[in-house]
C-alpha cells in the first residue's frame, strides 16, 4: 500500500551535513509515523528518528540528538532526515520505514513497528 524510495545518501567528510529523503507513494495517509533506520556492516539494525505524520511530533535516538533532524512535508509525501555534524560513525546504510499504526510508544523506535521499508541508501562519513 505504501513505496518508500530513498535518497541524498554520499560520501561526506566528518563534521559534515547531509539530507537524505524518503518519498513515499501510495496509501500515504494510511501510515501513522515515518522512521529512519539505519544498519552498519555487521551491527543490527538500529532506530535513528521517526515523526508522526499527523503532528509533525519527532523522536530520536540519543546518539543522534541535537544533530539530526527529522522533518516531513506531508503535501509532497515526503520525509527527510537532516544531519549535521557527522561523525563516522555514523556510517551505515539508511532506511526509511513507514508505520501503518500505533502499536505502542516504543514501537516507534523497534523494527516490529513499521511496516514497510525502502531500499536503503549508504552515507559513508570519513576521517
Amino acid at each position: 500500500q505504501v513505496q518508500l524510495v530513498e535518497s541524498g545518501g554520499g560520501l561526506v567528510q566528518a563534521g559534515g551535513s547531509l539530507r537524505l529523503s524518503c518519498a513515499a507513494s501510495g496509501r500515504t495517509r494510511s501510515s501513522y509515523a515515518m522512521g529512519w533506520f539505519r544498519q552498519a556492516p555487521g551491527k543490527e539494525r538500529e532506530f535513528v528518528a521517526a515523526i508522526i505524520r499527523s503532528t509533525g511530533n519527532a523522536y530520536y535516538a540519543d546518539s543522534v540528538k541535537d544533530r539530526f533532524t527529522i522533518s516531513r512535508d506531508n503535501a509532497k509525501a515526503t520525509v527527510y532526515l537532516q544531519m549535521n555534524s557527522l561523525k563516522p560513525e555514523d556510517t551505515a546504510v539508511y532506511y526509511c520505514a513507514a508505520a501503518s499504526v500505533l502499536r505502542s510508544s516504543i514501537a516507534l523506535t523497534r523494527n516490529y513497528g513499521y511496516d514497510y521499508w525502502g531500499q536503503g541508501t549508504q552515507v559513508t562519513v570519513s576521517s
